[in-house]
This record gives structure tokens, sequence and C-alpha cells, in this order.
């Protein structure tokens, strides 16, 4: 970008950064929350054009930007504004909880979001590249190598190191027309067919022959909500009671309130349950049992030892120094069960391990943060009243590909999903909306309930179709008693990805990507 005016230079980054930021914005508007499934096409679609206009370039290296180093830079900075717009709120855990000074902590977030960036600026560089003289001639290929290659970006994002695929385009299209494709494709299929669309209706301009695809892909998910098959069926109705203690992060591990607090609060409210399930959020009870106070932890396993009472699923952190730390969820219920526990599987770097070579950055912050080991993919599920529940820890639910490992055997698949979170770190932000269309999309997904059970927000029952049927208000001191309905039978997201994992997502995008690469080494 060095041979472009001070002018140019600036113009070409507002408008990435721009759409970029209405891309964040998709995923929950702010205010409201609401995804909009409408928006993020057509910020893609700005993105789009504007990579489109570059096919025809000329890739001689002369004064002006080469082509591809302007697509790059285009796409970078997109999805360096649309990142960062997404979990901006990181900074509230870092300065606000954490005590990071106010510049260092919008520098992390920043730096965060663009090394995450980098796997979209390739995805818009390659697709340049490969895309001349399919624009004109070919459209509709055209179309789909720009869905692979930014798939494949999505994907890179969200597996390679440990993963983080928080504000992934899918997941704007919770509440839209494309969600008809999620039991069928998931988040990242989702992400592909809203690709495909934006450079289509790039391509096709402002033109009447742009409604083809909008007409093709609506009439396809109208197809498939109306006369789809049923993949679930009913296993039964089951009653739970959700606590949320509401308890701010920075008083969460304070001994002379938090930890006193949320003890006598949880205590009291587990006691006090008449209903067959009730549970408590992530590290509801936030020390070791031996840190407890003398009998409350035995205290509570006998009281829901005793005939007739309900079982109760309740966060809080396992393990010793010897055996290694877990973020876990036990059941507490009769002696005669088997004890049943699940350990966190997916860590988040820095908050529950330390990836090598960053303990300078942690030891910046005033966080009691842990050092966990993960637990195992294949744990089972909490057999219950019929019911199979699978408990996943916070952000766990944002991986749909390992909540589907558990899939694999029809016969002992989990009918409810149980998630416990503590999103107090991030304060009252978007972050609370966006974890909630996060775990309606995995409901839609895998086709079974989520029961959500959190510290501040958003506690909720959600159905298999990803309808919140029971919420409580957030940020209040609360319990949410309903229903839900357990579900037998397999998704076609959760057969493939069960089995197959995303491994089908990424060969077939390396298929269009490798077919493009081919037609441009013909003669």
């Amino acid at each position: 970008m060095s041979g472009l005016r001070p002018r140019a230079l600036a113009w070409q980054t507002v408008w990435p950064a721009m759409a970029g930021a209405a891309q964040a914005a998709s995923i929950a508007w702010p205010g409201s929350g609401q995804a909009l499934g409408w928006l993020q096409v057509l910020s893609l679609m700005l993105l789009a054009a504007g990579l489109a206009r570059l096919t025809q370039a000329s890739f001689s290296r002369g004064r002006e930007a080469h082509p591809l180093k302007r697509a790059a830079w285009f796409g970078g900075v997109f999805a360096t504004a649309w990142l960062a717009g997404s979990f901006w709120w990181l900074y509230v855990s870092m300065h606000q909880v954490g005590g990071l000074p106010a510049p260092l902590a919008v520098l992390a977030v920043l730096a965060l979001a663009t090394a995450l960036a980098l796997y979209y600026a390739a995805a818009s560089a390659v697709w340049v590249g490969l895309a001349r003289g399919l624009v004109a001639e070919r459209p509709g290929w055209a179309s789909a190598l720009f869905a692979a290659v930014w798939t494949l970006a999505e994907l890179m994002r969200g597996r390679w190191l440990t993963g983080f695929p928080w504000g992934a385009g899918g997941y704007a299209h919770v509440d839209g027309t494309l969600v008809a494709f999620a039991p069928w494709v998931g988040v990242y299929g989702m992400g592909a067919v809203a690709a495909w669309l934006a450079m289509r209706l790039a391509l096709a301009g402002w033109r009447l022959r742009a409604l083809k695809p909008l007409i093709g892909v609506g009439l396809a998910a109208w197809a498939l909500q109306a006369f789809g098959p049923v993949f679930t069926t009913s296993a039964g109705q089951g009653q739970v009671q959700l606590l949320q203690a509401n308890i701010s992060q920075t008083d969460k591990f304070q001994a002379a309130s938090g930890v006193r607090d949320a003890l006598q609060w949880y205590d009291a409210q587990l006691r006090a349950s008449q209903q067959p399930l009730v549970v408590a959020p992530e590290t509801a009870i936030p020390l070791l049992p031996r840190h407890l106070p003398e009998g409350y932890w035995s205290g509570l396993q006998a009281h829901f030892a005793q005939p007739g009472r309900p079982v109760a699923l309740v966060g809080l952190p396992l393990g010793s120094l010897e055996q290694g730390y877990s973020n876990s969820v036990v059941a507490l219920g009769p002696q005669g069960a088997a004890p049943y526990r699940y350990d966190k599987s997916h860590l988040v770097p820095f908050g529950e391990f330390m990836p090598p070579g960053f303990a300078w950055f942690i030891r910046m912050m005033n966080i009691p943060l842990g050092d966990f080991k993960p637990g195992g993919w294949d744990q089972a599920s909490l057999v219950w009243q019929g019911q199979r529940l699978a408990p996943n820890v916070c952000y766990e639910d944002l991986f749909g590909e390992e909540l589907a490992l558990r899939f694999k055997d029809p016969a002992t698949a989990p009918t409810a999903l149980v998630n416990v979170s503590n999103i107090a770190w991030f304060g009252d932000t978007l972050a609370v909306d966006q974890h909630l269309n996060i775990s309606r999309l995995r409901a839609m997904e895998l086709g079974r309930p989520m029961l959500r059970a959190t510290n501040t927000g958003a506690t909720a029952i959600i159905d298999h179709t990803g309808r919140v049927t029971d919420q409580l208000p957030r940020f209040t001191r609360g319990s949410l008693t309903g229903t839900f309905d357990g579900r037998h039978g397999l998704t076609p997201f959760a057969r493939w990805a069960s089995g197959w994992g995303l491994a089908p997502l990424w060969a077939l995008c390396c298929v269009v990507v490798a077919w493009a690469f081919w037609q441009r080494q013909r003669p």
C-alpha cells in the first residue's frame, strides 16, 4: 500500500473498517442484542465488491499498490474491525477486573483482533489471485470460491491454536432465513452460504439478476422449514430450576464479600429447591472442597443424598496440586447413584491455562486465573429421570463440533445440553447477548434443548429449535423455574460432525480452491 497517496490510503482503510464494524453489529445489535442476518450479508457484500474490482486491476508492479496487497489490506482491515467490534468486551476483563492499564488493555484487544484478521487477509488475497477470469465468465463459481476461502479462514480461526471462533458470521443468522440450514451444515456452513450470497450479489451489482440468488436461497430455506424432515422426537418433559446469584467479578473471589455471599446464597437456594433438577452456574462454589468451611460440602452432599431430594448440578473447582485442577460440574444426588462429574475439556487460553511465553502478561493483571487440566472429550452424560444431560462449561458451547462428539452413539446421545457459565468477567456488555445466541445456534445444530445457568445472565431455557422459552432478567439475583422437552434422534449435522468433526467442510472448501487453482494453470 506504500504506492498510494495518503488520501487514497485513508479512504481504503475507512470503508473496509466501516463494513467490518457493521459485520460486528450484525452479530448482536448494540442495545437490543438482536442478530441481523441481512446486515451481515450486506457488510460482507461491500468487502466482496471491493475485492471484485481488484480482479480487473493490473497485476504489474508499478507505482500503484499490487492488487493482492490491496486485497489483503481490505480483508485485514475489515476483519480487524469486525473482530475487535465483536469481542471488545475483553477490555473489561483485562482493565476493569484485572487492573491492566487501559492503553495496554486496548492494545491487547487490537493485537488479538489483528492477529486473527490475518486469516481473512490471506483469504482475500487468494480469492483475488484465483478469481481473475472467473468473475466475468463464471460468477457462480467465483462466488463459490469466495465462500470456500472465507470459510477456510473461519475454520482456521475457530480451530487453530486452540481456536477462538467468537463472532463467526453464521451467528448473525440465528433469527434469519439462513437458520434453516443450521441442523444440516452448522454455523460454518451457514457462514459459507452467506459468503456465497454476498459475493454473488456483489458481482450482480444493482441489476435485476441480483434477485436470483436471493430468491434461490430464500426458496431453499423456506422449503427446508416447510417440508424438511423432523429429525428428533420427544424424550419426555423435565422440570428444572436454574440459579443466578449475580455476584460481580470484582467481588467473586473476595473472601469477605463475594465468596461468603456465594456460599450462603447457593447453600440456601440448593437446599430449598423443590424441583427435580436444580443447576448452579460455573464456579458457583468458588473454592476447592477442602478450602470450604468445615461441614459445608459434606452437608450439601448429605442433604441431596436423602430420599426424595432433587439432583443438583453445581459448578466448582476440583483437584489438588499433585493431581492437577479442573473446572468441573458435580452432580449431588442419592448415594446409590454413581457419582457424576464433568471436567471442562476446552480450556480458555490465559484464563484457564497459561500459553508458554506469556507469564509476563498474566503477572500484569490482578486476576485469580486457573491453571487447569482438560477433561476428556468422551465424558458420559448424567442419566436423570429418563434424560441424559450433557454439561458444558462457559464458552465450550462455542464449539459445536466438540459437543457433537457426544452424539457418536445414538443410544447414549444426550437428550438435553446444560451450559453453566460466568460472563461476569465482561460486565454488562453485548457478550451476554452474543453468548445467548451461540447457545441458541447449538440447540438448532444438534436438535437439543439447552439449559443455561449463569452467574449474571443470560440464564435461560432454550428449546431444540433455538427458541428462548424462559429467561431470567440479567444482572438480578434469582432463580428460573421451567420445563424442557428432551429429544431423541440426530440432526444431519450431529451425524456427520460426531463422526468426522469439521473435516467435510475443510475438504469441500479445499476442493473448490484446488479446482480454481487448476483453472488458473490451464492455458
